[in-house]
């Protein structure tokens, strides 16, 4: 699915420009801790989180994430916008909340591209 497949189905709104919308997408994961996003969320995957802030932009680069979809109408910072302006990641906010985006874009054929984490990963020291 093309990105802009994706912009479409979720009523999304591209927050950065210089983006290229017609990049294939074979999958998504959603998450609000950056951390299991570094621990779950396979590269070259879609990110939908409701987090808005530079941090999530930065998990993303670390973890290969193509683009970024905020949820629940969030319209980030003007720091957040820029960096994903200046690392070429898509930054799309749709009016959904997360269930709904996750449950759109599975139904649409989108695959999942989240693994699992051990119990370990649930047991900080």
């Amino acid at each position: 699915m093309k990105l802009s497949e994706i912009v479409q189905k979720l009523n999304g709104k591209v927050l950065n420009s210089k983006i290229n919308l017609e990049i294939e997408v074979n999958g998504a994961g959603a998450a609000d801790l950056m951390s299991d996003v570094l621990a779950s969320i396979q590269p070259q995957a879609v990110l939908l989180t409701g987090l808005c802030n530079p941090q999530v932009v930065r998990t993303a680069m670390m973890a290969d994430v193509l683009a970024i979809v905020l949820v629940r109408s969030k319209m980030p910072p003007v720091e957040t916008v820029q960096l994903a302006e200046n690392e070429s990641i898509p930054l799309i906010s749709t009016p959904y909340g997360m269930f709904e985006a996750c449950g759109i874009l599975y139904e649409a054929g989108l695959n999942c591209l989240e693994r699992p984490v051990s119990d370990q990963d649930c047991f900080a020291s």
